[in-house]
């Protein structure tokens, strides 16, 4: 049996964190999911950025909405819906099969939103409504403005992965939304077709103190930080609000472990992948992290539900002066930026390929 095959039966979900039109045109999608156990996906202007750059694939598409002289971003996201509805219908099985808690798809709104809620909110039901597809997710950041959007959405029916978080203080808040927009739901006695899943990121955390603290605590600060949220996501699950929710017919916002590719030459490239199994959560991984595992991955333990020895771990952090509060916050900032730049740069393509492609008509 193969390690992806082991890890989804042990309770977690692997989703892809990559799409590109060739994936979907060569059935590489589809043979992930049919012999690796994948069972979503996620997108990010990054990645986006990368695959329209390095690919002939979307030129008949760029050179076709070019002149109809749409602006780059309307552009992007008509590009966008058509890879990403082509995978939702690929996931459709899997969203049915396991009533909406799993099989879902995420379009991210554009970056330059993130400290702007009344316009993240707005863009999100327009790119809801434009997918009609009850699979895809829309991804708003987990910022103070975007955790106002978020529980706008959910109380509007929009389904939303919450990106960009950071530490459990960051998690709990962004929970805290989707709660509120699900009450508020309730109470106004909506459908319950509504999903969320908050996305914590892992790798970034080791990145971030690279030759910072001893060596012997290299590349442990994301898996503490991972452990340590866990914990908070099943107390959080186990609590009264929750069971009514879940009452109610709603599935809870699931806990998902983001940017778990492996950054250090001299870790397992399946670090994380390894200790972060965890049941009734996501791991989202870059495909050539889901390919190693599949190669050679074994699955490590599952992850405590008490947070294990986490606590410990981050105290020796603290000793080595690392303030995870303020890395968390620096992060979160951090990574915002890193998503305007790759938008930024995805802009500056799609205008120089539609430049050029348009003189060919």
């Amino acid at each position: 049996m193969k390690a992806t095959q082991t890890l989804h039966d042990l309770g977690q979900s692997l989703w892809l964190d990559n799409i590109t039109r060739d994936l979907l045109d060569t059935g590489t999608l589809k043979r992930y999911i049919d012999e690796l156990s994948v069972t979503g996906l996620t997108s990010n202007p990054t990645i986006f950025d990368q695959a329209i750059s390095k690919s002939a694939s979307y030129d008949a598409s760029i050179q076709e909405k070019a002149s109809q002289e749409k602006s780059c971003e309307a552009l992007f996201f008509d590009l966008a819906l058509e890879d990403l509805t082509r995978a939702a219908d690929l996931f459709r099985p899997t969203y049915e099969r396991t009533k909406g808690v799993d099989g879902w798809v995420s379009l991210e709104v554009s970056p330059a939103l993130a400290y702007e809620a009344a316009k993240s909110l707005s863009v999100a039901k327009d790119l809801h409504a434009r997918a009609a597809r009850p699979n895809l997710f829309i991804k708003i950041p987990g910022t103070q403005q975007g955790l106002t959007a978020i529980e706008e959405a959910i109380f509007a029916g929009v389904s939303v992965n919450v990106t960009l978080l950071f530490s459990r203080e960051q998690y709990l808040a962004a929970a805290e939304a989707y709660l509120r927009g699900i009450e508020r739901r309730i109470a106004a006695g909506l459908k319950t077709n509504v999903g969320s899943v908050a996305s914590v990121f892992i790798s970034r955390w080791d990145v971030a103190v690279t030759n910072k603290v001893p060596d012997e605590l290299r590349d442990k600060l994301g898996i503490a930080i991972a452990q340590r949220t866990y914990k908070a996501y099943y107390d959080l699950l186990a609590t009264p609000r929750w069971r009514a929710i879940a009452s109610a017919g709603y599935n809870p916002q699931r806990l998902l472990l983001a940017s778990t590719g492996t950054k250090d030459p001299r870790a397992s490239d399946i670090l994380y992948v390894k200790a972060l199994a965890a049941p009734n959560t996501v791991n989202t991984m870059p495909e050539g992290t889901l390919k190693a595992f599949a190669d050679h991955g074994e699955v490590g333990a599952a992850m405590p539900t008490d947070g294990g020895d986490c606590e410990q771990v981050l105290a020796q952090f603290g000793k080595a002066g690392v303030d995870v509060i303020a890395l968390a916050a620096q992060l979160q900032e951090e990574g915002a930026k890193s998503f305007v730049k790759s938008w930024d740069d995805l802009m500056r393509v799609i205008e120089a390929k539609s430049a050029v492609l348009t003189k060919v008509i």
